[in-house]
């Protein structure tokens, strides 16, 4: 088995202090034992505008983003999803929003593009999104072996399009990192529906990191990290606030399930998008 640990913050547009507070929960992530470690969507800048982002953007390989994880995960010997960080693309008016996977040793080994873009309109509250403005989308789909199993890596509105998710498994994924930021009304409807649904459907571990609480900017983030398990049990979860949300990964629970219930096996469709990782 593998212990796991998935981060909730309530990031502001001060990005010095939240690297801080990561750093602090990511410390208590390795001295609770955890192995791999996921990090929440934008935990290191939820701006006063989506336009902050585009000015704290980072080019591929170089930034202070990078380091903070580059040398987290190599100080606390911490496998780690770096939630997702702005890095800078083709459009000088837009960055990637990328969720990078450092090893134990501080390299980086895979990026992840988010591909769904949250592009709505709330009713409930009138509140707008548009995040393709400022947001250019990914188009590969990324599953990495790690020393835990095979890692399919997603973020936040990805989470509502259940054939990246088939993709990943076809590709052979066997655990799933989640970084996300679900606003209060949709967390309140949708978020662990969703989330214990990707992890029945698919048969694997799900570790979702969310934003949790009220912002700078005025918006309200759900919350409720948790782990799921491939039978769709919710191994643990913090409902708000900052913290750590520790659980355990066993591979052979995953394998039994999949032997005796051999949905996976059954499938009639294939659904596979273009993929590397």
């Amino acid at each position: 088995m593998s212990r796991i640990a998935a981060i909730q913050m309530a990031s502001g547009p001060n990005l010095n202090a939240n690297l801080l507070e990561a750093g602090r929960l990511l410390k208590q992530a390795a001295e609770g034992g955890a192995e791999l470690v996921v990090l929440p969507e934008n935990f290191a800048l939820m701006g006063m505008s989506e336009h902050d982002k585009v000015k704290a953007r980072e080019s591929e390989g170089s930034g202070p983003l990078q380091d903070f994880l580059a040398e987290t995960a190599a100080r606390h010997h911490l496998w780690l999803v770096g939630g997702t960080i702005p890095l800078s693309v083709e459009d000088a008016n837009k960055v990637a929003a990328a969720s990078l996977l450092y090893d134990a040793s501080g390299n980086r080994v895979a990026r992840y593009d988010k591909i769904h873009l949250f592009d709505v309109l709330i009713t409930e509250n009138d509140e707008r999104y548009n995040e393709s403005e400022t947001t250019a989308a990914g188009d590969q789909v990324v599953v990495v072996d790690t020393p835990f199993g095979k890692l399919g890596m997603a973020v936040c509105y990805d989470l509502r399009f259940p054939g990246l998710f088939r993709s990943l498994v076809e590709q052979g994924a066997e655990i799933f990192s989640i970084p996300s930021a679900f606003t209060a009304i949709t967390g309140k409807a949708h978020w662990e529906v969703l989330v214990r649904a990707r992890a029945i459907e698919n048969q694997c571990y799900v570790i979702a990191a969310a934003q949790g609480g009220y912002h700078a900017n005025g918006r309200e983030t759900y919350g409720d990290s948790m782990v799921i398990d491939p039978w769709g049990v919710v191994l643990n979860r913090l409902t708000r606030g900052p913290g750590v949300v520790f659980s355990e990964i066993n591979l052979a629970r995953l394998r039994e399930i999949r032997k005796s219930f051999p949905v996976l096996e059954h499938r009639k469709i294939r659904c596979l998008m273009p993929g590397k990782g």
